[in-house]
């Protein structure tokens, strides 16, 4: 039996998961970085929280005999991606990333790319605005310098502590969110901005596409650099990776 590990806490981690999870000949482990307190529920052994490094993640890959290594984690996960490289080309582990493409803009969308979230309060302006924060709680907390604005923030588990600012209401969900809810949403509290990373995801496109009809500027936050590894944009295509993948 073949030893799998998945870095996960995406959709298409716990896709992939769930397509190998019957499989006889592979023994699969998915690997959540758990910072969600409520992660949704997976089809494989999960194993939960960081490995310590490139070092640990070496050790672990040896220590379970892990004979492919597939990283589907979430685009801006950098440095969990430069970890998985780094370890798999010291253990000599076969490596793949599950990389969904990212969103390009069309006719009618208002975008201002940034590189970071420093960027994004700076494209916000002045200006007192109604802006959503849709970019994950980590980040939230640079968007105090800006007091001035308005906020309406989406995220999986509540934001500790609160944005220290004076007008910020939250919300708490997990998606999919469909493009007529996200309208319903973006108009009903007026927005003028919508900060969002490039995740790339339908889950989640709906925000972008409610934007667009409504004529709302979005903020995108640029993808990091990722390591350069064999990739896929597939679910289908990383299974077909792994029936031909090569031994350690």
């Amino acid at each position: 039996m073949r030893h799998i590990l998945i870095l996960g806490g995406t959709v298409e981690a716990r896709q992939l998961a769930g397509r190998l999870a019957q499989r006889t000949d592979l023994g699969v482990t998915l690997s959540l970085a758990g910072r969600t307190a409520q992660p949704a529920a997976q089809p494989v052994p999960v194993r939960s929280g960081g490995f310590g490094g490139v070092g640990g993640l070496a050790d672990y890959l040896t220590a379970q005999h892990i004979d492919a290594l597939i990283d589907a984690t979430h685009p801006y996960a950098a440095i969990i991606s430069r970890h998985a490289a780094e370890a798999a080309a010291r253990t000599g582990t076969p490596i793949l990333a599950l990389r969904r493409p990212s969103w390009t803009p069309v006719a009618g969308d208002r975008w201002i790319d940034v590189d970071d979230v420093t960027g994004a309060v700076h494209a916000l302006g002045d200006t007192s605005r109604r802006v959503f924060l849709t970019i994950g709680r980590n980040e939230v907390a640079a968007f105090a310098v800006a007091s001035q604005h308005s906020y309406l923030v989406r995220s999986v588990d509540p934001i500790e502590p609160p944005l220290a600012v004076p007008n910020a209401t939250y919300i708490v969900a997990r998606g999919p969110f469909s493009e007529a809810d996200e309208y319903t949403l973006l108009k009903t509290h007026r927005t003028e901005f919508v900060v969002s990373k490039n995740s790339g995801s339908d889950a989640t496109y709906g925000k972008i596409a409610a934007a667009r009809s409504l004529g709302i500027t979005v903020v995108m936050l640029r993808r990091p650099a990722l390591p350069t590894v064999p990739s896929v944009e597939s679910v289908e295509d990383a299974v077909r990776w792994l029936d031909h993948a090569p031994e350690p």
